[in-house]
Protein backbone atom coordinates (compact mmCIF):
# COMPACT_ATOMS: atom_id res chain seq x y z
CA UNK A 1 0.00 0.00 0.00
CA UNK A 2 1.41 3.45 -0.72
CA UNK A 3 -0.59 5.73 2.02
CA UNK A 4 -0.38 9.83 2.67
CA UNK A 5 -0.69 10.04 6.54
CA UNK A 6 -2.03 13.91 7.25
CA UNK A 7 -2.60 15.12 10.41
CA UNK A 8 -1.71 18.43 12.41
CA UNK A 9 1.77 18.95 14.64
CA UNK A 10 0.85 16.97 17.94
CA UNK A 11 -2.19 14.84 16.32
CA UNK A 12 0.10 11.97 17.13
CA UNK A 13 0.82 10.79 13.21
CA UNK A 14 4.25 9.55 14.12
CA UNK A 15 3.37 6.90 16.91
CA UNK A 16 0.09 5.26 14.73
CA UNK A 17 2.74 5.52 11.55
CA UNK A 18 5.59 3.29 13.58
CA UNK A 19 2.80 0.40 14.52
CA UNK A 20 1.17 0.75 10.64
CA UNK A 21 4.39 0.07 9.38
CA UNK A 22 5.07 -2.55 11.13
CA UNK A 23 1.75 -4.17 10.84
CA UNK A 24 1.72 -3.77 6.86
CA UNK A 25 5.67 -4.51 6.19
CA UNK A 26 5.73 -1.03 4.33
CA UNK A 27 8.49 2.01 4.77
CA UNK A 28 7.45 4.71 6.94
CA UNK A 29 8.70 7.85 5.19
CA UNK A 30 9.04 10.45 7.89
CA UNK A 31 9.89 13.58 6.21
CA UNK A 32 10.50 15.34 9.76
CA UNK A 33 12.79 12.22 10.59
CA UNK A 34 14.21 12.44 7.58
CA UNK A 35 15.14 16.69 8.17
CA UNK A 36 16.18 16.25 11.41
CA UNK A 37 18.70 13.63 10.60
CA UNK A 38 19.45 15.65 7.44
CA UNK A 39 19.72 18.87 10.16
CA UNK A 40 21.82 16.85 12.78
CA UNK A 41 24.29 15.32 10.38
CA UNK A 42 24.70 19.20 9.37
CA UNK A 43 24.35 18.47 5.42
CA UNK A 44 23.80 21.18 3.34
CA UNK A 45 20.03 20.46 2.66
CA UNK A 46 19.36 19.88 6.52
CA UNK A 47 21.09 23.40 7.54
CA UNK A 48 19.04 25.07 5.09
CA UNK A 49 16.08 23.19 6.37
CA UNK A 50 16.52 23.75 9.77
CA UNK A 51 16.39 27.49 9.25
CA UNK A 52 13.10 27.13 8.41
CA UNK A 53 12.14 24.24 10.84
CA UNK A 54 13.55 26.67 13.74
CA UNK A 55 11.44 29.29 13.15
CA UNK A 56 8.51 27.44 12.86
CA UNK A 57 8.07 27.33 9.29
CA UNK A 58 7.28 24.93 6.32
CA UNK A 59 10.85 24.03 4.66
CA UNK A 60 9.91 24.92 1.03
CA UNK A 61 8.58 22.45 -1.12
CA UNK A 62 12.28 21.96 -3.56
CA UNK A 63 13.93 20.98 -0.76
CA UNK A 64 11.38 18.60 0.81
CA UNK A 65 10.49 17.14 -2.59
CA UNK A 66 14.47 16.46 -3.53
CA UNK A 67 14.47 14.33 -0.33
CA UNK A 68 10.82 12.29 -1.28
CA UNK A 69 11.97 11.62 -4.71
CA UNK A 70 15.56 10.43 -3.94
CA UNK A 71 13.97 8.23 -0.52
CA UNK A 72 10.98 6.59 -2.92
CA UNK A 73 14.11 5.15 -5.40
CA UNK A 74 14.96 3.02 -2.23
CA UNK A 75 13.81 -0.59 -2.44
CA UNK A 76 11.90 -0.82 1.29
CA UNK A 77 9.99 1.00 -0.99
CA UNK A 78 9.04 -1.59 -3.34
CA UNK A 79 6.47 -3.38 -1.00
CA UNK A 80 4.54 0.01 -0.21
CA UNK A 81 5.36 3.03 2.14
CA UNK A 82 3.94 5.37 4.59
CA UNK A 83 4.97 9.00 3.69
CA UNK A 84 4.42 10.82 7.45
CA UNK A 85 4.29 14.50 7.00
CA UNK A 86 4.62 15.16 3.52
CA UNK A 87 2.90 16.15 1.49
CA UNK A 88 1.96 19.19 3.69
CA UNK A 89 1.31 22.41 0.42
CA UNK A 90 -0.97 21.47 -2.97
CA UNK A 91 1.88 21.75 -4.81
CA UNK A 92 3.91 19.37 -2.78
CA UNK A 93 0.86 16.79 -3.68
CA UNK A 94 0.74 18.07 -6.96
CA UNK A 95 4.45 17.00 -7.16
CA UNK A 96 3.70 13.45 -5.47
CA UNK A 97 0.94 12.80 -7.88
CA UNK A 98 3.05 13.82 -11.18
CA UNK A 99 6.03 11.53 -9.59
CA UNK A 100 3.92 8.59 -8.57
CA UNK A 101 1.81 8.74 -12.08
CA UNK A 102 5.44 8.90 -14.24
CA UNK A 103 6.36 5.36 -12.17
CA UNK A 104 2.99 4.11 -12.61
CA UNK A 105 2.27 3.76 -8.84
CA UNK A 106 -0.54 6.20 -7.56
CA UNK A 107 -1.42 6.22 -4.19
CA UNK A 108 -3.75 4.04 -2.59
CA UNK A 109 -5.11 6.34 0.50
CA UNK A 110 -5.01 9.60 2.36
CA UNK A 111 -5.13 9.15 6.02
CA UNK A 112 -6.32 12.36 8.24
CA UNK A 113 -5.47 11.86 11.89
CA UNK A 114 -8.45 14.49 12.91
CA UNK A 115 -7.54 16.39 16.70
CA UNK A 116 -9.29 19.48 18.04
CA UNK A 117 -6.49 22.39 18.09
CA UNK A 118 -6.74 23.02 22.03
CA UNK A 119 -5.88 19.15 22.79
CA UNK A 120 -3.00 19.51 19.96
CA UNK A 121 -1.64 23.00 21.73
CA UNK A 122 -1.60 20.59 25.17
CA UNK A 123 0.26 17.56 23.27
CA UNK A 124 2.92 20.01 22.01
CA UNK A 125 3.29 21.65 25.00
CA UNK A 126 4.29 18.66 26.78
CA UNK A 127 6.37 16.53 24.59
CA UNK A 128 9.73 19.70 26.08
CA UNK A 129 11.42 19.88 22.36
CA UNK A 130 13.29 22.66 21.96
CA UNK A 131 10.70 23.94 18.82
CA UNK A 132 8.08 23.01 21.25
CA UNK A 133 7.59 26.80 22.39
CA UNK A 134 3.94 28.34 22.92
CA UNK A 135 5.04 31.01 20.17
CA UNK A 136 6.77 28.32 17.93
CA UNK A 137 4.07 26.03 18.45
CA UNK A 138 0.94 28.55 17.64
CA UNK A 139 3.11 29.65 14.39
CA UNK A 140 3.11 25.56 13.20
CA UNK A 141 -0.54 25.21 14.28
CA UNK A 142 -1.33 28.76 11.84
CA UNK A 143 1.12 27.02 9.26
CA UNK A 144 -0.81 24.01 9.11
CA UNK A 145 -3.93 25.86 9.30
CA UNK A 146 -3.20 27.53 6.24
CA UNK A 147 -0.97 25.13 4.00
CA UNK A 148 -1.67 21.61 4.58
CA UNK A 149 -5.50 22.07 5.48
CA UNK A 150 -6.53 22.54 1.62
CA UNK A 151 -4.96 19.03 0.84
CA UNK A 152 -7.87 17.78 2.75
CA UNK A 153 -10.35 19.13 -0.28
CA UNK A 154 -7.39 18.15 -2.85
CA UNK A 155 -7.48 14.72 -1.64
CA UNK A 156 -11.14 14.55 -0.81
CA UNK A 157 -12.11 15.42 -4.64
CA UNK A 158 -9.75 12.58 -5.64
CA UNK A 159 -12.10 10.67 -3.04
CA UNK A 160 -8.91 9.33 -1.70
CA UNK A 161 -9.14 11.07 1.87
CA UNK A 162 -10.21 9.01 4.74
CA UNK A 163 -10.47 10.49 8.34
CA UNK A 164 -9.81 9.04 11.27
CA UNK A 165 -10.56 10.57 15.22
CA UNK A 166 -7.25 11.20 16.42
CA UNK A 167 -8.74 11.46 20.37
CA UNK A 168 -8.75 8.58 22.76
CA UNK A 169 -6.16 5.93 23.55
CA UNK A 170 -3.56 5.22 21.10
CA UNK A 171 -4.75 1.71 20.85
CA UNK A 172 -8.41 2.83 19.77
CA UNK A 173 -6.78 5.51 17.12
CA UNK A 174 -4.99 2.17 15.65
CA UNK A 175 -7.68 0.04 15.80
CA UNK A 176 -9.63 3.17 13.81
CA UNK A 177 -6.65 3.22 11.46
CA UNK A 178 -6.65 -0.10 10.50
CA UNK A 179 -10.09 -1.28 9.95
CA UNK A 180 -9.62 1.66 7.17
CA UNK A 181 -6.58 -0.35 5.66
CA UNK A 182 -8.32 -3.63 6.03
CA UNK A 183 -11.24 -2.89 3.73
CA UNK A 184 -8.71 -1.06 1.73
CA UNK A 185 -6.40 -4.24 1.01
CA UNK A 186 -9.51 -6.58 1.02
Amino acid sequence: MRIVFIGPPGAGTGTQAERLVKTYGMAHLSTGDMLRAARDAKTEVGLKADQYMSAGELVPDDIIVAIIAKRLQQDDCRNGYLLDGFPRTIAQAEALDKMLAERGTPLDVVLELQVPEEELFRRLAGRGRADDSPKIIRQRLVAYREQTEPLLKYYSRRDSLRSIDGLGAINDIFDRAKAVLDLLAG
